[in-house]
């Protein structure tokens, strides 16, 4: 089997790529796999990978038939990065192994771990779906300020019928001028 190594670390303070590499070669040996990439990479989880993506290319070439990695969290970003990678290299017939890891897409068990976080991703994927449509509902109930100035709609008649001001009727009542206009041009 045609093997390519990748290895990364998040930081450059982190000094584990030597050690990520004896690893994957190792294992590599070990099965007769004969290496035809092997890279390494700095990069945050976050950010763009250039070689992890020079590796799904050499994949989707069908120039490799394995994937080494040191653990499962140094290839993918999240668990949705994780996947759809995942994905796409079992479709295209390319497997995943991790050395120091029970993860190991040879396998029917490795194979099964796989489906099984597929389902797990899409169980999230739905979770959050159903929160946002939550979030939506709950958006749709009234906000603002609540319509006190209609409580006093009787008083405000009878102090304007009284020759009170509009203004001396909304400072007696403590609301609004333009509350008590409303509510006397709604009146007549």
């Amino acid at each position: 089997m045609r093997a390519a190594l990748y290895a990364r670390v998040s930081t450059k303070e982190q000094n584990t790529l030597p050690m990520q590499m004896k690893s994957m070669k190792t294992l590599a040996r070990q099965r007769n796999w004969s290496v035809t990439m092997a890279v390494s990479e700095t990069a945050s989880g976050r950010a763009t990978r250039a070689e992890r993506e020079a590796i799904m290319n050499a994949a989707r070439r069908r120039k490799i038939d394995v994937v080494l990695v040191w653990k499962v969290d140094r290839w993918g970003r999240n668990l949705s990065d994780l996947i759809s990678t995942l994905e796409e290299l079992s479709q295209l017939g390319v497997s995943l192994v991790s050395t120091t890891e029970s993860f190991d897409m040879t396998s029917p068990a490795g194979k099964a771990m796989v489906s099984m976080l597929s389902v797990f991703s899409n169980f999230e994927r739905d979770m959050l779906g159903e929160r946002i449509k939550a979030g939506i509902r709950a958006s749709k109930k009234k906000h603002g300020r609540p319509r006190t100035a209609l409580k006093h709609k009787e008083k405000i008649k009878s102090l304007y019928a009284d020759g009170m001001t509009k203004a001396a009727i909304a400072r007696k009542l403590k609301i609004g001028r333009t509350s008590v206009i409303r509510i006397l041009s709604a009146a007549t």
